[in-house]
């Protein structure tokens, strides 16, 4: 019987299928780094990691690191390996203009959005909003938005974090004037342009109701703000879903569904 030991060693490429975890600091192509918190809390309470396991690291500026854990405890640290500059970025940057929505939706919105590809979202209050946020409340609710695309992108393997925009009023987005190029489109039942009689765009901005619509006079600002009306089919969706289903649309057009 043969009884030699059984050594294990650890290659970086086996990082392919590893647990990916979010670290806002500057990262270092093999260098050792002091892991956040809560990265070391999420790896070692809930993924149940020990030192040794495979592990991959990005910092939301573009590319990451697979790596290796070398301790957790009191000092978590972790061995990076080479730089892999993959994004898995969408061709198409659109931004997801999404109007409160009441409850958890919010959340669901932003983590499938992300999902899907979009390059930023922006919340904002339209008139018919159920959902009234103001000063520290808003605040705190934009850093839980951006905790939830940051957990996305370690889900879905985006290395780029999608900005989430400070909350504002629909009519004060609408008055700001979109980068060069930029397609403005607002989804509206009943409109007669489908995403297939749009020309390709640079990029897309696509404006999305609250649960109870946009008022008329939102309608007609957003039109003279320059946003063309678009339907999605011959149903009414909900807010939950207008946007993500039109994000794929626009995927499937021109962006990396296609």
């Amino acid at each position: 019987m043969n009884c030699e030991p059984i050594i294990l060693k650890f290659a970086f490429d086996d990082s392919t299928m590893a647990p990916r975890f979010f670290c806002p600091m500057p990262l270092l192509a093999h260098s050792t780094v002091d892991l956040p918190s809560t990265v070391a809390h999420h790896a070692e309470r809930v993924l149940r990691l020990a030192p040794g396991d495979a592990l991959t690291l990005f910092n939301g500026e573009g590319g990451e690191f697979p790596a290796r854990l070398l301790a957790l405890g009191k000092a978590p640290r972790a061995e990076l390996g080479e730089y892999i500059p993959d994004d898995r970025e969408s061709p198409l940057p659109i931004t997801l203009v999404q109007s409160l929505a009441s409850g958890d939706k919010m959340d669901w919105v932003l983590q499938k959005a992300v999902e899907l590809g979009a390059f930023a979202i922006v919340p904002v209050a339209s008139q018919r909003s159920v959902v009234k946020l103001s000063g520290d409340r808003a605040q705190k609710r934009v850093e839980h938005w951006q905790k939830i695309v940051a957990s996305a992108c370690e889900q879905c393997g985006r290395n780029r974090l999608p900005d989430v925009a400070d909350l504002r009023r629909l009519a004060s987005h609408m008055a700001q004037a979109p980068e060069p190029g930029t397609l403005r489109l607002i989804l509206a039942p009943g409109a007669a342009l489908r995403p297939a009689d749009l020309p390709r765009p640079a990029a897309v901005e696509l404006l999305v109701g609250p649960e109870g619509g946009f008022t008329e006079d939102e309608v007609l600002a957003a039109g003279v703000a320059g946003y063309r009306a678009l339907r999605l089919g011959p149903r009414i969706l909900r807010t939950e879903t207008a946007g993500l289903a039109a994000l794929t649309a626009l995927q499937v057009l021109w962006g990396d569904m296609s």
